[in-house]
């Protein structure tokens, strides 16, 4: 029983403290706004608006299409460098978000960004990959078939011989970012502001989930579950590589597995 209480109501951590200064709180505050607006929180206001007007349209959610990897230039090579410029944005907000805790005194293994467990962290996020993708591969059919979801196309890029490598980069940088930001970043600083572990879980799983609405209600749905299951699991063990590794599964397996699954198969919408 302590167990099941110590994961559901788990105790806030001495480590980092919580900062009582008002000069400090503030700049903390200041710095989450403006570190998120110009990344995955300005995109979940994006994603709202993107609900808001597929909603508004007449056709069911269903029959409309959200693409996720799409071509950005007419020629392949230069589609290939757009993409890659994609991936080194994601990877770059990230690396902002770890910055700012280095920067602050917070050392990078606190947060599990370090490289002293590398299999142990590969097989937990195989594990985690298993844990999350499979239900929520069947969250999103049901949805789908509900009409509560638009026709997710996780990739739209033509068959070219670089589309495999770079949708796996994509992945990496996808999961990295968001867990680099929305886990490890977020949930320290609001550690910091001497928020309970639950509230602040609930926060950012709420963030995760809205940066996916452009989906529908299946997708933030969805992604608040993961939320919730991957920011408690780092809250309990400060380990974010298998995280990393085990969303980057979830998005290879997606991205690369429709892209060759497209059109072949009759249970994929």
């Amino acid at each position: 029983m302590s167990t099941l209480r110590a994961w559901l109501a788990p105790t806030r951590p001495g480590d980092p403290a919580a900062i009582t200064d008002r000069r400090e709180r503030k700049a903390i505050i200041v710095e989450l706004v403006v570190v998120f607006t110009v990344t995955l929180g300005l995109s979940g206001l994006q994603s709202l608006l993107s609900l808001l007007d597929a909603l508004l349209r007449p056709e069911p959610l269903a029959d409309q299409h959200a693409a996720i990897n799409v071509p950005r230039a007419e020629l392949g090579l230069l589609d290939m460098f757009q993409q890659l410029v994609s991936v080194t944005r994601l990877i770059a907000w990230g690396a902002l978000g770890a910055f700012l805790l280095w920067r602050s005194g917070v050392a990078l293994w606190r947060v599990g960004l370090d490289r002293s467990q590398p299999a142990r962290d590969f097989f937990r996020g195989m594990g985690l990959a298993a844990l999350i993708g499979i239900p929520g591969l069947g969250l999103y059919l049901t949805a789908h078939a509900l009409g509560l979801s638009l026709t997710v196309q996780p990739s739209t890029l033509d068959d070219a011989w670089w589309r495999a490598p770079v949708l796996t980069l994509a992945a990496f940088g996808n999961s990295f970012a968001e867990e680099v930001l929305v886990v490890a970043y977020l949930l320290t600083r609001l550690r910091q502001l001497g928020w309970s572990e639950n509230r602040a879980l609930w926060f950012s799983a709420v963030l995760r989930g809205s940066y996916h609405l452009y989906q529908g209600f299946g997708g933030f749905v969805g992604n608040v579950v993961m939320g919730l299951v991957y920011g408690r699991i780092w809250q309990r063990s400060n380990r974010l590589w298998p995280l990393i590794v085990g969303h980057a599964l979830i998005d290879v397996v997606a991205f690369v597995g429709y892209a060759a699954l497209r059109g072949r198969v009759g249970w994929l919408p």
